[in-house]
C-alpha cells in the first residue's frame, strides 16, 4: 500500500484538496482526503509543493494504429474497400509497442479511445485502453465502445474525389449510414423471428446500436453536417456523439436541449479543411456554457497527445471554467466512453490511474513528473 500525502489533489469529482492523501493499494484507490487514516505498513511518499491530478482520459485518438513515419506498413486507419464496415475493430489493429504510447503516458494520458478514421460513413468499432501494456487484451476497458462514422469532407474525398465512386456527395454519405442501419434492422428482425438466422458479423455490431448498447459517433465538423448527424439518430432512435465539432458552438442550444455530447477538438490545429474554418478555443467554453456534454480529444497523430495538456489551459484561457476544462479531459470523456465507473476521477475503488506535476496543470512551466497506471509506474520524466 503507498500513502501520497501533502499534495494538492483535483479529484475532479470533488473539489480541490489542500495537503491531501491519495492512498493506493494495488491497482485500486483506496482514500482519498485532507484526513486519511494511513495504515501503520503503507509505504509514505511525501508530495509537498506537487499537484496530483487523475490520469487524463481522450475518448478520440488513432493511437497504436495510425503509424508515424512508418508508411504503409504502421498505417491501420481506414479499411477503405467498401464505404460501409461496421464488421472492423480498431483493437484489432493497436500495436501497444507503438511510439504513440509512450508519448500519451509522458502527456499524462491513462485511458484513450481508439477510432477508426474517418474515411468511411461507417467506419468501424471504436474501442478504450489503458495506455500501458505489452498485451492489447489486458490493457482492455472496452472492447467496442462505439461505432464510428463520418459526415463531410472525409468520405467524400476517400470515395468520390479520389476514386469516382460512391459516395460522392453529403447526400450520399448520409444515404450510405441510413442504408446501413435499415440493414441491421431488417437483420436484427430475422434473428428476432428466427434465432436460428445465421449470424452476421457485419450487421451485428450495428445491432447493439440499435438497441442502445452503443453510440454512433459520428465525425462531423460543419454546422450542418453535425445536424444532419443528429437527424439520423432520432431517425433511427439511436443515441449519438458528435466527433470534432468544430462549428458545434452555432448550434450549441440545438445540441443542449438533446443532451448530444461533443467529443470536441484538435482545437490546437490549423484550418487544414474548408470545414474547420471556425477552428477556435473558445468552442469548448461556449459549449459548456449551453450545457453541451463535452470532452476535449487529441485525435492523435493530428495532435501530438504528449502536449495536450496546453490544449487544456488554452481551453481554460478561452473561456472554459478550470474545472470544466479538467472534468472535459477526465471524467467527462470517461462518461462518454461508458468507463467512468472505472477511471476520469480519483475516489475510493476506481483505478489507480494518476499523475503527479510539479505546479499548476494550467500552467505551460508545470511538468508531468510522473505517470502511473493502475497503481505502477508508468512514466517518470528524467
Amino acid at each position: 500500500m503507498k500513502a501520497f500525502v501533502n499534495a494538492k489533489i483535483y479529484p475532479v469529482a470533488a473539489e480541490p484538496i489542500e495537503k491531501g492523501t491519495l492512498l493506493v493499494d494495488g491497482q485500486k484507490i483506496v482514500a482519498v482526503g485532507s484526513e486519511v487514516e494511513i495504515p501503520a505498513d503503507a509505504q509514505v511518499i511525501d508530495c509537498a509543493g506537487r499537484v496530483i491530478l487523475p490520469g487524463f482520459v481522450d475518448s478520440h485518438t488513432h493511437v497504436g494504429i495510425w503509424g508515424e513515419g512508418e508508411g504503409a506498413a504502421g498505417y491501420d486507419g481506414n479499411e477503405s474497400t467498401n464505404p460501409v464496415t461496421p464488421q472492423v475493430r480498431a483493437l484489432d489493429a493497436i500495436n501497444p509497442l507503438h511510439t504513440s504510447f509512450a508519448d500519451a503516458r509522458m502527456g499524462g494520458l491513462t485511458t484513450v479511445g481508439v477510432s477508426p478514421g474517418s474515411g468511411n460513413p461507417v467506419g468501424g468499432q471504436m474501442c478504450v485502453v489503458k495506455t500501458a501494456g505489452t498485451v492489447v487484451d489486458d490493457m482492455v476497458l472496452a472492447e467496442y465502445n462505439g461505432m464510428k462514422c463520418a459526415l463531410g469532407e472525409n468520405p467524400k474525398g476517400s470515395y468520390g474525389q479520389r476514386r469516382n465512386l460512391f459516395p460522392k456527395t453529403r447526400m450520399g454519405t448520409a444515404a450510405a449510414i441510413r442504408g446501413a442501419l435499415y440493414e441491421a434492422r431488417e437483420y436484427q428482425k430475422k434473428r428476432q423471428a428466427d434465432p436460428k438466422t445465421d449470424l452476421d458479423l457485419r450487421w451485428e455490431p450495428l445491432v447493439q446500436v440499435l438497441e442502445g448498447k452503443v453510440p454512433l459517433r459520428i465525425h462531423a465538423h460543419r454546422a450542418d453536417d453535425i445536424v444532419t448527424a443528429v437527424r439520423i439518430g432520432e431517425e433511427f432512435g439511436v443515441k449519438v456523439q458528435i466527433e470534432h465539432g468544430t462549428d458545434a458552438a452555432a448550434v450549441a442550444d440545438f445540441l443542449a436541449k438533446r443532451r448530444i455530447p461533443v467529443n470536441l477538438g484538435p482545437s490546437f490545429w490549423n484550418r487544414a479543411k474548408i470545414e474547420t474554418q471556425s477552428i477556435s478555443f473558445a468552442t469548448a467554453g461556449i459549449l459548456e456554457q449551453a450545457g453541451v456534454p463535452v470532452s476535449l480529444i487529441s485525435d492523435h497523430p493530428f495532435f501530438p497527445i504528449q502536449h495536450m495538456s496546453v490544449a487544456l489551459a488554452l481551453a481554460h484561457a478561452a473561456g472554459m471554467t478550470a474545472a470544466g476544462a479538467l472534468r472535459a479531459y477526465t471524467l467527462d470523456a470517461a462518461e462518454n466512453m461508458g468507463v467512468a465507473d472505472r477511471v476520469g476521477s480519483l475516489e475510493a475503488g476506481k483505478d489507480a490511474d494518476f499523475t503527479i506535476w510539479d505546479g499548476c496543470p494550467f500552467s505551460i512551466r508545470s511538468h508531468i513528473l510522473e505517470t502511473y497506471v493502475n497503481g505502477e509506474l508508468a512514466y517518470q520524466r528524467d
